[in-house]
């Protein structure tokens, strides 16, 4: 049998490459989720969340990895990083919370809070350490 010649080689590298910027540009171009006018798909009690994480993570990241999900819970602490607020929401778990990352809008709003007090977050799940991660949050209400 005949190997490809040299030419036909490179044609078949060409193509390949030339799919494979055309993903890359695709998705480095992808629009993002609008989180202040988005409706979330679930929500949740911020207990019931790290407990279904704790209990079946495998199951867990399937029902929320990468999706707007709305939170309810107790502020148990407030703080700035980097300019951006983050909300930690109180769980029956010692260790491990339901940490919100603010947008800078949400952020402005931060001094309006207070630790104890009610409140519910939307933002979009990104996993699991010891808390549960939700990124580009909104407050829903406070």
């Amino acid at each position: 049998m005949k190997l490809l010649s040299k030419k036909g080689m490179l044609f078949i590298f060409l193509i390949i490459a030339i799919i494979g910027a055309f993903i890359v540009y695709k998705m480095a171009n992808k629009s993002h989720l609008d989180i202040s006018s988005s409706a979330p798909k679930i929500t949740i009690e911020a207990t019931k969340l790290i407990d279904e994480f704790l209990i079946d993570e495998t199951t867990a990241n399937t029902n929320y990895l990468d999706k707007l999900i709305a939170v309810k819970g107790t502020i148990s602490d407030i703080k700035i990083e980097d300019k951006k607020g983050i909300i930690s929401l109180k769980t029956e778990d010692d260790f491990g919370s339901v940490l919100c990352h603010l947008s800078i809008e949400a952020t402005q709003n931060l001094s309006e809070l207070e630790i104890g007090q009610n409140i519910q977050i939307k933002g979009i799940c990104t996993g699991f350490l010891m808390d549960v991660i939700l990124v580009r949050c909104e407050i829903i209400n406070q």
